[in-house]
């Protein structure tokens, strides 16, 4: 169903919903987005979630929405929103059922010459090492003691049990771990869902590419992150997989009861929500810091798995071919920061649902190794145009709390896309753009196929021209794995 509400143009690259578009509203939202961009986004009532968002307790600054932005559940995906920590309320919808779905970048120094002869056989080895698809189990089985050591530790779980190395810490969001996490307060079922999945990539828009750096556009970031032109690249998408949802999902029913228990006036039941400061509000945070957590485990185990595939296909250590973590970000969280919110310094828990983290340069949160330059920014687009590395800018903490887009963003539900695409024609487009492909189920292709997506140029044009973020490289893909 289309949007006709009240969108008023700022600029070129931005929209209002002004705070006087529905009764609730606590301040302005505001969507980035360019001319050919706007039709698309009415054609849904994603914008109406945007202003939705504006109506949560506690919010400061605005609520935001980035030009990946589609409909999603209560908050759209590609919303932005933040809230006092003093009495703001959190709500699971900011965040969503796969918490922690993030990207993270491995570079190698091998050149593409150098594996021009064995991509086939590193596609073989990638797809079957790392398992995935709808319910795929990972390669390691632990009980029920190890996933709460995970939901608690992270990747300083994978890494003392043998899967990385230490320096894979200094290159992860948050160094893999948050430390707000509480395990007491991950339902059992949600622990049983996690038993089998570590490093596993499921199913849907999640994958695995074996990438080229195709073209450099600041030759210094670049030269920092360890990115040079002709340089094979490997890219992973996934988050929590069932252990993640579970836990989005008792807390959404809990979080239902507390609204109407409290007569809390919220304009969509999707928004859920609670005081962060509340026993329900502190006990979802601190489980979902536990999925955020065993995500980045996740990520860590496909990463060692990568390594070992590459081991085995080019009879090479991982360390001679310098198979090292550039960076790993989450789009699905909420973290508590601290921004500049109307002059003046303070403390906020940011929702980011399909949004990542932008943070500029001398943010302490950003490693060392990058400080100089800002945090790297990862933006996948679909299976054939690749994927973007950005840096973060200022203009990202004056605007969106340190936020940009986090992909294309789908343009066509997963529903019309089966209808209306064919899975065949996909496969032969890839082959005639020499894109090797793996997928565990062929129904997926037509859902995940480059016409269901927007534009990711276009995308992250918005970002940059409205200074939130920068281009340093363009990633093409030369294979995928898709579950």
């Amino acid at each position: 169903m289309s949007w006709n509400g009240n969108l008023v143009r700022l600029d070129e690259n931005r929209w209002q919903i002004p705070s006087n578009y529905m009764e609730g509203m606590k301040t302005d939202a505001v969507i980035f987005a360019n001319d050919s961009m706007v039709e698309q986004i009415k054609a849904d009532s994603a914008p109406q979630q945007v202003a939705n968002v504006a109506c949560i307790p506690g919010i400061v600054g605005k609520s935001i929405a980035m030009p990946d932005i589609h409909l999603g559940y209560g908050f759209p995906i590609g919303g932005v929103a933040a809230v006092n920590v003093d009495d703001g309320f959190i709500s699971p919808g900011g965040i969503g059922f796969d918490i922690n779905c993030g990207v993270r970048l491995i570079r190698t120094d091998l050149l593409i010459e150098d594996i021009s002869k064995n991509i086939d056989n590193l596609m073989n080895e990638l797809f079957k090492n790392i398992p995935s698809g709808l319910g795929s189990k990972g390669l390691v089985s632990i009980n029920l003691r190890e996933v709460e050591k995970v939901l608690m530790n992270g990747s300083e779980w994978a890494i003392e049990n043998g899967y990385g190395w230490e320096k894979d810490l200094e290159f992860t969001e948050e160094s893999g771990k948050m430390l707000s996490a509480d395990s007491q307060f991950v339902s059992e079922k949600a622990r049983k869902r996690g038993l089998f999945q570590l490093g596993s990539l499921g199913s849907g828009n999640h994958f695995l590419e074996l990438d080229v750096v195709d073209k450099i556009f600041d030759e210094d970031a670049a030269k920092v992150f360890g990115l040079k032109e002709g340089q094979v690249t490997i890219t992973i998408h996934c988050g929590s997989r069932g252990c993640g949802y579970q836990i989005a999902a008792d807390y959404i029913q809990e979080m239902e009861h507390y609204v109407k228990e409290n007569n809390i006036t919220i304009p969509d039941k999707q928004l859920s929500c609670a005081p962060l400061e509340s026993d329900i509000g502190n006990n979802y945070f601190s489980a979902m810091s536990c999925g955020a957590n065993y995500a980045w485990a996740n990520r860590q185990l496909i990463t060692h798995w990568i390594r070992k595939s590459f081991e085995n296909v080019m009879n090479n250590s991982s360390e001679n071919m310098g198979i090292d973590v550039v960076y790993d970000v989450a789009h699905n969280i909420a973290k508590k920061e601290r921004h500049s919110v109307d002059g003046k310094a303070t403390n906020v828990l940011v929702h980011r649902k399909g949004a990542t983290r932008a943070f500029c340069a001398e943010r302490p949160e950003v490693p060392m190794r990058y400080r100089t330059i800002g945090q790297p920014v990862i933006i996948p687009g679909d299976m054939v145009t690749g994927t973007y590395v950005l840096v973060g800018e200022k203009g990202a903490m004056n605007e969106t709390f340190g936020s940009s887009c986090h992909g294309a963003g789908r343009k066509m539900s997963r529903k019309l896309a089966a209808e209306s695409i064919d899975a065949n024609s996909v496969k032969h487009a890839m082959m005639n753009d020499k894109i090797q492909f793996k997928i565990g189920n062929d129904s997926g292709i037509a859902e995940e196929s480059p016409q269901a997506y927007k534009d990711v140029n276009q995308v992250v044009s918005v970002m940059c021209n409205s200074n939130l973020a920068h281009r340093v490289v363009k990633l093409k893909p030369i294979g995928v794995v898709k579950g």
